[in-house]
Order: C-alpha cells, then structure tokens, then sequence
C-alpha cells in the first residue's frame, strides 16, 4: 500500500525460493493493490548435487505456475536465478496457450473442465489419515527393500510386525540412493498380501515431472495413499555413483504435484478425473546444523500441500523441542523418527556421514557396550528412551530396523503397540523374518535428503 501510495508504476515480487513462494506473495499483493503485479520468481532453491550448485525448477514446472500468475493478475511475468532460456521459453508457450484459449470460441467450454475436484477429507483417505485426523499416535516400522527380486523375507516381516500390533509399514525409495526393488512394487505386495497399510516414500533424483505423474497416477490406482515426498540423495552417495539424477523438482515441488492431483490436474492444469486420494507427507531434520533453513523450507512444504512430516532419527530431545516449537505457526502432525544404534560405528557413522545429531554422551553409551550383543542392547534402550521422552510431543514414531533387525524395532515400541496376538514381542530367535540378511541393510538413514 505504502509503494501504491509513494506513486509506483508497477508492484512485485522477484528472487524468493521458487514460483510457489511467488505466488503466494502476488496473491497477497493483489489484495492490498490495483497496480500491474510482476512475478519473477527463482528456478526453485539452490541445491548441492553431485558437488555443484543447481536450481531444481524444470521449465515445465515453471510454465505451470504461469496460469496462475495470470489468474492472480500479473501482468508482467519472468524469472531470477537459475532461470535458463529454456524455462522463458516453456512459460512463453504456456501464455501463448492461455491467448489462444481466450480468443477461441470454445474457452469457456473448455476452462469449465480444468476446475479442481476437492479430494476425500483426510480421514476418509487411509488408515494414517484417520488416525493423524483423530489425534491418535501412531507407530510404524520401516521395511527397506530388497536388492533383488526376492522380497518374501519383507513380507515376514511385515506379517510377524503386524501380529505384534504394527499396522503401518513405511517403504523408503531407494535410500542412500542403492539399486533396490521398486518400494512402489514392495508397498502394493505388502498391501495384498500381508493387509498391512503402507506409507511410500518417493524422491525426485531419478525421474522427471513426466514420470513422477505417471508413477503417482499408478499408484493411486493400485490403492496406495500414504505418500512421504522426498528430495532423495544424490547417486554419488550410491553403489553407481555414475548415474545421472533427474531432480526436475525438490520435495517441495513435489509437494505442489500431488496436491495437485488430489486435486484432479496435472501440472499444467489439465483435469485428470477423480482426485487421487494421497496423504501427503513430508521429511523433517530437527537436528541439522541451519535450523533457520530447515524450518524455512518446512514451512514452504506446508504451505504447499504437507499434511504430516516424518523427522529424521532424533537422539536429543531438546533438539525436538526446539523444531516444534519454531514450527508452531504451520505445525502438522509430526511423527519422530527413531533410530535403534547397532555399534558405535554406526552412531559415528550417522553423526560425522549424515545430517543426524548424536550426542557425546550417546556416542560414550555404545562405546561402553564392548561386544555387538552388549551394543544392540544399549542401542534399543537408547532408542526406548528417546520414544518415550518424544511421546507427549509428537503424534507417532517410525522405528527403524538396523540390518533388518526387526525385532529391535518391536522391543523399541512395546510400550506403544497393542500388541492383538497376546504373545511375547519378537525375539532375536523370531524365524526368518527378524534375521539380518547375509548382504546388510544400509546402516545409514533411510528418509533421504530432505
């Protein structure tokens, strides 16, 4: 109001952390002005992949913000940093396209299909999303797949965790950026033959807007809803470091394409049909070293569409404490991540390797523990005990299984499960399904990069 009244020509806004954060800012402008709008938002945040600097917006991503700048007014629309020719030119085509519908004869027959759909309430669209909405805590495990084509130990496991109480299985995508079976494939055969109800996690690293439509229209088609929406590690973290990552969006683009299609579009804004039905979900880092980014971009994540965030594994609760409270503006559901350590190795391996912030005085815990057995023991009660400090903050836990020790995870949530069998919870001795394989699960986190 302040630059309408010193006598400005044109208002807007440019830079920021992509066109979504654009638009809300323009939107907001347009209720405060009668002056021409100008949008030029950055391609995305910048992001460290493979050692350089890159700007995650695809064109395409881009151009499908212009028929919304143009609904909210701008009048002048283009791009900051990380803008390439390709994306002006992909925006330019999108206008064109809205000029040729308003001088068609057939635009306001054709415009009335483009209106979203409201998807499903939360509740109504999965088991998580019942219990989020009802405020009950929840507890899930997570099952890594396979690096092959065998997953009938997965599905032991998820059948023996489900026997304890598990209801809720949380599939990651290729974490650590390692060639394994598809978690789409894994999460649809728990689904069918185990009746266990599956959270998928999806990153961007290896397919672009294209396939990620495709991939979540297939999805929602085969009955999945609980989607956890991944940046994903780059592939020089992986056993190919060779491979070429795609990243056309970040999480929080990602974000933005499945609301969309609970919405019934696509990106651009073509009708799809019935909405997909998603619970969409997000990941969180209480303890990364730049909290003021971090819950910058959690709060772009929200604003895009977020219903519930999974954090990382947490060994502070202090640390915990601090995020939720930073985050109480946009606070969703947040579920804590809990990690049972398997040796001190692996607590150095998660402090100094990646992003997860372990105290000395759990690193001295497992370097008192002196033999493996001794280890995995203090690891459990480590992990209970940040369970149950987290309880009374957070809405649920993920526990995770450390060399697919699953019957660590169930020792970890005893005190939470309702446990319908009646029997003891597993054992090291628990059949096949709580053996480690003879290959090792990754020890390292499986949420991805944020």
């Amino acid at each position: 109001m302040k630059l309408t009244e010193w006598g400005a020509d044109a208002i807007g806004c440019n830079c920021s952390a992509g066109p979504a954060t654009v638009l809300s800012a323009i939107e907001r402008m347009r209720a405060a002005t009668t002056l021409p709008l100008v949008a030029m938002p950055n391609a995305g945040m910048p992001r460290a992949v493979d050692g350089r600097n890159i700007y995650l917006c695809s064109p395409e991503y881009m151009a499908s913000f212009v028929r919304k700048f143009a609904a909210a007014g701008v009048q002048f629309i283009g791009g900051c940093c990380g803008t390439t020719p390709n994306h002006i030119r992909a925006m330019r085509s999108t206008l064109r396209a809205l000029d040729a519908r308003k001088t068609s004869p057939v635009a306001t027959a054709s415009a009335s299909v483009q209106n979203p759909v409201e998807p499903p309430p939360l509740p109504e669209r999965s088991k998580l999303g019942a219990d989020l909405a009802a405020g009950k805590f929840v507890a899930m495990v997570e099952i890594v797949p396979p690096r092959g084509i065998d997953c009938q130990r997965e599905l032991d496991a998820a059948a023996m965790l489900a026997q304890h109480g598990v209801k809720i299985i949380n599939v990651p995508d290729s974490p650590r950026a390692s060639a394994r079976m598809s978690a789409l494939s894994l999460c649809l055969q728990i689904q069918r033959q185990v009746g266990s109800e599956t959270v998928l996690h999806y990153t961007c690293r290896d397919r672009n807007v294209l396939s990620i439509q495709s991939d979540l229209l297939g999805a929602a088609s085969l009955g999945l809803r609980n989607m956890l929406c991944l940046t994903g590690d780059p592939p020089k973290l992986g056993n190919y470091p060779d491979a070429t990552a795609v990243f056309d969006v970040d999480a929080i683009g990602l974000v933005n394409i499945v609301r969309n299609l609970n919405h019934g579009l696509d990106i651009g804004g073509n009708a799809i049909g019935a909405s997909t039905g998603f619970s969409v979900g997000v990941a969180a880092n209480p303890g990364v070293p730049d909290l003021d980014n971090e819950v910058r971009r959690f709060a772009y994540k929200v604003e895009a569409g977020a219903e519930y965030a999974i954090t990382q594994p947490v060994f502070d609760m202090r640390l915990l404490e601090v995020f939720l409270k930073r985050i109480e503006q946009f606070r969703i559901p947040v579920i804590a991540g809990i990690w049972p350590l398997v040796s001190l190795r692996n607590a150095e391996f998660m402090r100094n390797d990646l992003r997860v912030f372990v105290p000395d005085e759990i690193l001295l815990r497992m370097q008192r523990a002196d033999t493996p057995e001794l280890a995995r023991a203090e690891g459990v009660r480590i992990a209970h005990e940040m369970l149950v400090e987290a309880r009374g903050m957070v809405q649920g836990v993920q526990v995770s299984a450390p060399a697919g020790r699953y019957s660590a995870a169930l020792a970890v949530m005893e005190s939470v499960l309702d446990n319908p069998s009646g029997s003891p919870l597993a054992s090291e001795a628990d059949a096949t399904a709580t053996k480690p394989r003879a290959d090792s699960e990754s020890l390292g986190v499986n949420l991805g990069k944020l």
